[in-house]
């Protein structure tokens, strides 16, 4: 289901800290996918995680909420997130291996 640009926000987030090897790309799925946000997330060679979602900007502050709090909350050192207005470019959100 594709959002509507009008209506929503884009978070470019990073997450540093021991974030990869632990499950963390699956738990952010789920989160995304509970929230019906879209977009996706995905390791990058530095050792952080990183995700573009969009959706409703309450839905992704909760979305940020979720994974600062949840199971993945021991793993995080920081994380760094930009705000921008919703491209509408997304279907579904997705783990990407690359």
């Amino acid at each position: 289901m594709k959002k509507t640009a009008a209506a929503a926000k884009r978070l470019h987030v990073f997450w540093i800290g021991r974030v990869q090897g632990v499950g963390f790309r699956y738990t952010a799925e789920a989160v995304a996918l509970e929230l019906n946000l879209a977009g996706w997330v995905r390791n990058i060679p530095d050792g952080r995680v990183e995700a573009v979602v969009e959706g409703p900007e309450k839905a992704l502050k909760l979305f940020l909420e979720r994974i600062a709090a949840g199971p993945m909350h021991p793993y995080i050192q920081t994380a760094a997130a930009d705000w921008s207005q919703a491209t509408g470019e997304f279907e579904e959100f997705r783990v990407r291996f690359y």
